[in-house]
């Protein structure tokens, strides 16, 4: 059974930095993609960044430059670094991993339970 469990969210001052653990038991985490998501309050849950197996990295605008996720593959966790962070980046962080089906990756998700970073201006 594959479980991803997010940590080091918390409460930061603008500018500050925290960095993101995603522990996964039952999957490989370069298996497949991995990516962080977020959700704040009243908006749809969005992609933060994302990992492929070859280790190509993406990012969104908004975090691009701030962020870097990168993977220990003999730990088997998913980090987010997250520097110089800003008041809108306040959300629900979420850990992912595509999930590997009929041998083949595919675009379904297994997800953590999500932990909160919280930005004060």
């Amino acid at each position: 059974q594959v479980h991803l469990v997010e940590s080091g969210g918390g409460s930061v001052q603008a500018g500050g930095s925290l960095k993101l653990s995603c522990e996964v038991s039952g999957y490989t985490v370069n298996r497949c993609e991995m990516g962080w998501y977020r959700q704040a309050p009243g908006k749809e849950r969005e992609l933060v960044s994302s990992i492929s197996i070859r280790g190509n990295t993406t990012y969104s605008n908004s975090v691009k430059g701030r962020f870097t996720i990168f993977r220990d593959n003999e730990e088997n966790m998913l980090f987010l670094q997250m520097n110089n962070l800003k008041f809108e980046d306040t959300a629900v962080y979420y850990c992912s991993a595509n999930r590997w089906i009929l041998s083949r990756c595919t675009s379904s998700k297994y997800w953590g339970q999500g932990t909160q970073v919280t930005v004060s201006s």
